[in-house]
């Protein structure tokens, strides 16, 4: 990213810049995404403009801080390819985890339909899923799995992919309807592996 303001001499860059996250995740928590803007944020993390567009480039850029934290195109996974299920599994616990550490309250306003960032990054643009999200990356290791026996010859990946991440925003969306007292990771699991079930070779 490139940075396009700069912080004052005398003040850390990356205490501005957790500042910055944090007076994001207060507002939010406070009064929903729609109410995000840059000067508001500034205000509330008493930083200048400029320190702002040091880390950011804009206001999307900020959101999209919050959905693609992890760089899933080079996340190493431990479960092996022939157990595709748990393996993917793996793959998508690491964005659950991501949006659990940011907690119920803050997720149950960021996680809704006018968030643009959010439905830009879980989304598709012209059938494909952008790169080093974790769709990509599973739509990546589907490829794989059919290539080496593990999945039906004539299994419709992408659909697959799309499948499995409309799955996983349900379980989270269910999550946050819940307050954060359902336990994600287990529902997530359980119902991965079952949409798997009927997908083997």
């Amino acid at each position: 990213m490139r940075k396009c303001g700069r912080p004052p001499k005398k003040e850390n860059p990356e205490e501005n810049k957790e500042k910055i996250i944090r007076a994001a995740i207060a507002v939010v928590e406070a009064q929903g995404a729609d109410a995000i803007t840059v000067r508001r944020i500034c205000e509330k993390a008493d930083v200048a403009m400029g320190t702002f567009y040091y880390h950011f480039q804009n206001k999307d850029d900020l959101m999209m801080y919050f959905v693609r934290g992890t760089d899933f195109e080079n996340i190493d996974l431990l479960v092996p390819m022939s157990d595709i299920a748990g393996r993917i599994t793996e793959l998508y616990l690491c964005l659950i985890r991501q949006y659990t550490r940011l907690g119920a309250t803050f997720m149950q306003s960021f996680y809704n339909p006018k968030n643009e960032a959010l439905h830009a990054y879980m989304g598709e643009k012209d059938g494909k899923f952008a790169a080093g999200t974790v769709m990509a990356r599973c739509e990546s290791e589907l490829f794989g799995a059919r290539e080496q026996g593990f999945l039906k010859k004539d299994a419709d990946i992408h659909q697959m992919s799309a499948d499995i991440c409309t799955i996983v925003k349900g379980c989270i969306f269910e999550w946050c309807l819940d307050n954060g007292s359902v336990d994600l990771e287990q529902v997530a699991t359980r119902i991965l592996r079952f949409y798997f079930a009927g997908q083997f070779a």
